[in-house]
């Protein structure tokens, strides 16, 4: 489903010149995380309206051009297409690592700019092929992409560290058949193997909860994490082990986030409680922060995930990219080692960091946190890094 362009777009407080056009993806519809998107697209209207409220791109409305990934890969490479047709200046958003690979990978091939604001792929673009210029091969690695979201490498291995401070060294993981998976696999078992650690892998699409629970016992284990998807299989999986006597010290997380979002409390109540995940959040926001937080809460009816901040600064940095370098895209992406942009989170700076197939933010704060048993309403910082 192609979705209209936002109202922050259709009626911009500026109408001199013809709007600057930005290209949103999101998923809006399943099988995408819909309660992700709609806290992104949130972020990124929300930016859009202010931009527009300060007199725009040069006195150019910004425009804020939205497409529905829901997940699939395929889908969210036609919509850059479709967006670079429709001369965007640059394209913003997803949430879904393996589907902002997909559109991260056609804008490069395009030459369109794309700030990616959540998904932590480490590799986000293809590899340069042999016999390209050193010039080409910069551009095709991941110079027209740019990510503000930590990589999994990092986020992941920070969680491996809280495990072990947790005392949890022989650690499940609930998986299904995903790259994004199969990678947070291989970053925990590189970074728990050198320090005592263990990790054995579970198939979730074959192995029943209850069946689930039996491996957990016959393993030993002292972690579950579930690498799945949400609501099914995360949930029956967490009742069930819930439920199990013989599982009552077993400590399960989540690190890709499942029970930062109000439906994964809804759907567990008390159960959802206790289950550490990762949120790219400071300890403290500052005033810009506290100021964009207000703005969300009352735009969403609830508590803005760190999502719906990841969506406002990806607007804040292509609106001061638009406003220093021109519309260009070529320009556009020119700029990311330049850009200079005081966030949400804290400054925003992009730097080219080993192993990483893009420009990145290198230090976007990453925290541990779980919904707190006594009170499931409120969050608790665990660890940080």
């Amino acid at each position: 489903m192609n979705t209209p362009p936002s109202p922050s777009g259709a009626e911009p407080t500026h109408t001199d010149g013809s709007p600057v056009r930005l290209g949103a993806l999101v998923p809006l519809t399943r099988p995408g995380w819909v309660e992700a998107g709609r806290h992104l697209l949130a972020g990124l209207d929300l930016a859009v309206r202010e931009v527009n409220d300060a007199g725009g791109i040069d006195g150019r409305p910004l425009e804020l051009v939205v497409r529905d990934t829901a997940a699939d890969p395929e889908r969210a490479a036609a919509a850059v297409a479709e967006l670079a047709d429709l001369g965007v200046a640059a394209v913003a958003g997803e949430y879904h690592s393996v589907v902002a690979r997909a559109a991260a990978t056609r804008a490069d091939a395009l030459g369109v700019p794309f700030l990616c604001s959540s998904a932590v792929l480490d590799a986000l673009t293809e590899e340069p092929t042999n016999g390209v210029s050193p010039a080409r091969a910069e551009q095709r690695a991941g110079g027209w992409v740019a990510r503000l979201a930590p990589p999994q490498s990092r986020g992941w291995r920070i969680y491996a560290d809280f495990l072990l401070g947790a005392g949890a060294r022989r650690v499940a993981v609930a998986t299904q058949p995903s790259v994004y998976w199969r990678s947070g696999t291989r970053v925990l078992r590189d970074h728990l193997a050198p320090r005592g650690g263990t990790v054995v892998e579970l198939d979730a699409n074959t192995l029943t909860p209850e069946a689930l629970c039996d491996a957990l016992v016959e393993h030993g284990a002292t972690a579950l994490l579930l690498l799945v998807g949400h609501p099914e299989p995360a949930v029956p999986i967490v009742r069930a082990v819930r439920g199990d006597r013989r599982l009552a010290e077993l400590l399960i997380g989540a690190p890709a986030g499942q029970p930062e979002f109000a439906g994964w409390a809804a759907a567990l109540g008390e159960d959802g409680a206790g289950i550490p995940f990762l949120r790219y959040l400071p300890e403290r926001l500052g005033p810009l922060g506290e100021r964009v937080g207000k703005e969300l809460r009352e735009r969403l009816g609830e508590a803005p995930s760190f999502v719906g901040f990841e969506g406002w600064d990806t607007v804040a940095v292509l609106a001061e990219v638009l406003r220093s370098h021109g519309t260009d895209r070529a320009a556009v992406a020119e700029s990311w080692p330049r850009v200079a942009v005081e966030g949400t989170r804290g400054p925003i700076r992009f730097s080219r960091t080993p192993g990483i197939s893009v420009w990145q933010w290198a230090w976007a704060p990453v925290q541990v946190v779980d919904r707190d048993p006594a009170e499931p309403d409120r969050f608790r910082i665990l660890h940080t890094g």
